[in-house]
């Protein structure tokens, strides 16, 4: 039965690329609150194209001289309390998000854990996280009225009905004199991928990778490197 509505959903993408713009696991939402734990957000401009919704570039910095990454432990800077239920699924995405940073930029740095000259420190937080409704999910993927439904969300909201979504913000700074080289704000929602209709939090998972091929692929377009990977 499971197998047969993953076909289903999978099916009807053909439908929904034309309507709500692809069945992607995840894409960047209209907008979202410039709120910042990790730096001024005064700071923060509004991004273009393929760049956050909000970020900040220091126009003296020279990327192509740093050769070495410190990745940071990523935090949670969720307002409000969390239940033991949430903190641990809130747990998990850091842990995630961290390995994909990891994996992404080891391919371009090298990768140290103490500060060193020509070292940048990256630090990743999780603003906010929100786990897709997958029976909602599924009826607005493959039932007529369903689709009418995650049409007018999107139409009115930019997200799709019963979909995830998450919000994080990244800064970088030169490891040795924490001068401030970058920093960034953006949110993800969810598309209506079948692949992970029936995992909460799929959306928000896909999302960290896709923010750690996009962090690599915006350091590699800084420096003019080679053949930069954009995600």
């Amino acid at each position: 039965m499971k197998r047969i509505k993953m076909a289903v959903a999978g099916a009807v993408c053909v439908v929904l690329a034309g309507l709500l713009g692809g069945c992607g696991a995840s894409y960047q939402a209209r907008s979202v609150d410039l709120k910042s734990t990790l730096v001024n957000p005064d700071l923060l401009e509004k991004g273009t194209d393929d760049q956050a919704l909000y970020r900040y570039r220091n126009p003296k910095v020279n990327v192509a001289s740093y050769t070495k990454m410190m990745v940071e432990p990523v935090t949670v800077a969720k307002d409000g309390e969390l239940d033991a239920d949430e903190m641990e699924n809130y747990r998990k995405l850091a842990n995630n998000a961290f390995v994909y940073l990891n994996e992404e930029l080891k391919k371009d740095y090298q990768i140290v854990t103490s500060p060193e000259p020509n070292t940048m420190r990256l630090k990743f937080a999780i603003i906010d996280a929100d786990t897709s409704k997958p029976v909602r999910n599924l009826l607005s993927s493959v039932m007529p009225i369903g689709i009418g439904v995650s049409v007018l969300k999107y139409g009115a909201t930019g997200k799709q009905s019963g979909v995830g979504e998450i919000t994080g913000e990244t800064r970088i700074t030169d490891a040795q004199t924490g001068e401030l080289l970058g920093a960034a704000v953006d949110r993800r929602v969810g598309g209506k991928a079948a692949k992970g209709i029936w995992d909460t939090w799929y959306n928000a998972d896909e999302a960290l990778k896709f923010w750690a091929k996009q962090v690599r692929w915006g350091l590699c377009t800084e420096r003019k490197g080679p053949n930069c990977e954009k995600p």
